[in-house]
């Protein structure tokens, strides 16, 4: 492979600690460092380093018996970029107090420190994540939500918060790392490293958690859970809050409390961006123009699709196709209707009824 067919901005190593707390996830750790080996071999040359650390230094155990070494004892002098913890199933495997005092010497340096797995709920304890934006795996997110209410956890499968890292586990990782070194180094080494490790795509921030409802609820609240699954059963021609409300038996101003309490969105909020994420999926995974994608995701014109696409996800829908060598069309957004008769704030025509509380086709 050959390494000047990408541009290497930086030529410096770049240095990414792992401190293995006990019990750690091997799979979530292995998806964090395969890619910055892989970088390194892609690139034939040393462009990052990843040293392992335990608290004590003796060498780490992870959830499925497995030994990790070598190992050094953080110090909190070792020269490194930034300092990712890796944890597993028990949310009590290191002492808050503890855990707060050995990164204390990185705070001070303002090195970034990330969350692999559980780690998020250790370095929320420790009060590292106050005013940062974090997630983690979507099981732990209810105990996230009671025990730190004052905290913005997401559904994301990470989360890059200026100088705090954190992800959900398993493979999130790994895209996490993905996205860094394609910060770091450029998108094209980034793309190689997917390809090798057969990665059907780069996910990016925007990208969320399977979070199963049913799971995160519980039984408490089967009309909540009935209300999403009419939406997403209707996304070609999405209901009104009336209809939703109508149809699980309780008044649209019940659906809207429940949605706060337990979603923290409103319902046409939460609509919108269930049709906008299968929007993605389509533009991702299908040859479908632009315009059958707006219409068969509920939006009555291209360019209002458009521009809530933009506002979501950061990018209108063409660049979404952009990077991926499938995607050859160079569509621009055609307006199907009279642009004169649509309300920009709903998107319907004027013949249309004009609810306000529609949902923000």
């Amino acid at each position: 492979m050959d390494k000047n067919s990408f541009p290497l901005e930086k030529k410096t190593v770049t240095r990414y600690g792992f401190l293995l707390l006990p019990d750690f996830t091997m799979m979530s750790f292995a998806s964090a460092v395969e890619p910055l080996r892989l970088a390194n071999r892609i690139a034939e040359q040393n462009l990052y380093e990843f040293p392992l650390f335990t608290l004590d230094g003796e060498p780490a155990i992870a959830s499925n018996g497995m030994s990790i070494s070598p190992v050094r004892k953080l110090s909190g002098k070792e020269p490194i970029d930034a300092l990712f913890i890796c944890a597993g199933v028990d949310l009590h495997s290191v002492n808050p107090d503890v855990l707060q005092d050995r990164t204390k010497p990185y705070v001070k340096r303002k090195i970034p420190l990330g969350g692999i797995c559980t780690a998020t709920y250790h370095l929320a304890r420790a009060g590292l994540l106050d005013g940062y934006r974090c997630t983690l795996h979507w099981e732990n997110i209810p105990e996230m939500h009671d025990e730190f209410p004052h905290l913005v956890v997401s559904s994301g499968l990470f989360e890059l918060d200026r100088d705090r890292y954190t992800c959900s586990s398993f493979t999130a990782p790994m895209d996490m790392m993905l996205n860094l070194i394609g910060k770091e180094r450029g998108r094209a080494i980034c793309d190689q490293i997917s390809e090798a490790m057969l990665c059907e795509r780069v996910r990016d921030g925007s990208d969320r958690q399977r979070m199963p409802l049913r799971m995160r609820l519980g039984s408490s609240q089967p009309k909540l859970v009935e209300a999403v699954e009419l939406m997403e059963s209707n996304i070609e021609e999405p209901m009104t809050l009336d209809e939703l409300a109508s149809h699980v038996g309780i008044s649209r101003r019940q659906l809207e409390r429940l949605f706060q309490k337990h979603l923290q969105c409103v319902p046409t909020r939460y609509y919108l961006e269930i049709r906008l994420r299968r929007a993605r999926e389509l533009l991702i995974r299908s040859s479908r123009s632009i315009v059958d994608i707006a219409f068969a995701c509920g939006f009555v014109s291209a360019p209002h699709f458009s521009k809530c696409y933009r506002d979501f996800f950061g990018l209108p829908p063409r660049e979404e196709r952009i990077p991926r060598s499938v995607a050859t069309q160079s569509e621009a957004p055609i307006d199907i209707l009279d642009q004169t008769n649509i309300d920009p704030a709903t998107g319907l025509t004027e013949d249309l009824p004009q609810d306000p509380h529609h949902l923000l086709n």
